[in-house]
């Protein structure tokens, strides 16, 4: 609390930085309390309405999903939201005949057909025996509903709002995993090397050596593709691909820190070698661990979304911003550029926040200009 008081008080950029880590975060907490589209991974496609501009508004008929649909408990529906229920039909106009609905199909703007729909297929039992125009104004009621698309639609017709939400989850999900993944490598390796030296130290920094040699997406390509695709498989992959850095930062500290006469005076008092490495020195590495950690977060983000752009990383039907920016990608050179463009700002705009909040620690726990 004491270090985001004083991250607070820091710069207008510090600040706005926080504000928008901290929205991001409560954003992919609530995010399907917040979403219009509440199925399971907002995929409610509508491939009528597919690639429609922000702002774009149509009225849809909807008709019973023919299978059974799982009951879930209100704190499963809270975090993955509830399996769809509706099959949505876009329409321009509709009439009602003995028996059947007649409907005018939405297919795009210049095509239209003509559906016909059996009451028997969208009234419960109950109904039958009402008026005529009851069953109508019971029909209209119940199945008909305008759709709004704040931030357009995908290729699929699926709203680009609700998956750009859930895909803060992954993006932040990932990122935190990764980071404690790598903070835990990075650490134990670079206290070992740099506490113990010999032939301890030439051993890590070699595997360091080996590890740094390889571009990071190829290592992560690599564990991908032998680990295999999905969710928490890119954790893995990410969190074992970063972690040379933190060890190398932590092994050099260390090595300064371990001449300090309080770290002799604790040799010469008899403490083991792993409590004066826990007690005395981690607690002073927490400025490296912290810096390191906003900015391993930022680069696990980053190469999230690149990964699902490629198709290795988050699988459809799942929402990363990433496989957004693959699947709107041709829309770039249209007129709905912005489809494409939504996911990167996005990406960009949670990057530099999070590299600003890295500049903004180090520059605070930096002893030398304080």
């Amino acid at each position: 609390m004491h270090i985001i008081n004083q991250i607070y008080k820091a710069s207008i950029l510090s600040k706005l930085s926080l504000l928008v880590i901290a929205c991001t975060m409560l954003l992919a907490l609530f995010a399907e309390a917040i979403i219009p589209d509440k199925t399971v991974d907002a995929n409610s496609m509508i491939l009528e309405l597919g690639a429609k501009a922000p702002g774009f508004t149509k009225t849809v008929f909807k008709i019973p999903v023919q299978k059974n649909i799982v009951k879930r408990t209100a704190l499963s529906k809270f975090w993955y939201g509830e399996d769809a229920q509706w099959t949505y039909i876009p329409y321009n106009n509709l009439c009602f005949a003995e028996n059947e609905l007649l409907l005018v199909h939405y297919i795009d703007d210049t095509l239209e057909d003509t559906l016909k729909i059996n009451y028997s297929t969208i009234l419960p039992t109950s109904k039958w025996a009402l008026r005529s125009t009851d069953k109508q104004a019971y029909i209209l009621n119940q199945h008909t509903v305008t759709i709004h698309y704040l931030l357009g639609s995908d290729k699929y017709g699926r709203d680009i709002l609700s998956r750009l939400v859930l895909g803060s989850r992954v993006s932040l999900a990932v990122g935190i995993i990764s980071v404690v993944l790598t903070l835990l490598l990075g650490i134990t390796f670079g206290m070992l090397a740099g506490y113990f030296g010999g032939t301890i130290d030439k051993i890590i920094q070699f595997i360091i050596s080996i590890i740094w040699s390889i571009p990071t997406l190829l290592l992560v390509f690599a564990i991908t593709l032998s680990i295999g695709k999905g969710f928490w498989q890119l954790f893995i992959a990410i969190g074992c691909s970063m972690w040379v850095s933190t060890a190398r930062l932590i092994r050099g500290h260390v090595m300064s820190l371990k001449q300090n006469d309080y770290i002799t005076a604790a040799k010469a008092l008899g403490l083991s070698n792993w409590r004066i490495m826990y007690h005395h020195l981690l607690p002073n590495c927490s400025s490296i661990i912290l810096v390191m950690a906003a900015s391993n977060f930022a680069s696990a983000i980053l190469v999230e979304a690149g990964l699902s752009f490629l198709g290795i990383g988050i699988q459809a039907p799942q929402s990363s911003w990433g496989l957004m920016i693959k699947e709107q990608y041709n829309l770039i050179i249209t007129d709905k550029a912005i489809l494409a463009l939504l996911p990167g700002f996005a990406i960009m705009l949670l990057v530099y926040a999070f590299h600003i909040l890295g500049n903004t620690l180090r520059d605070l726990m930096d002893v030398k200009q304080n």
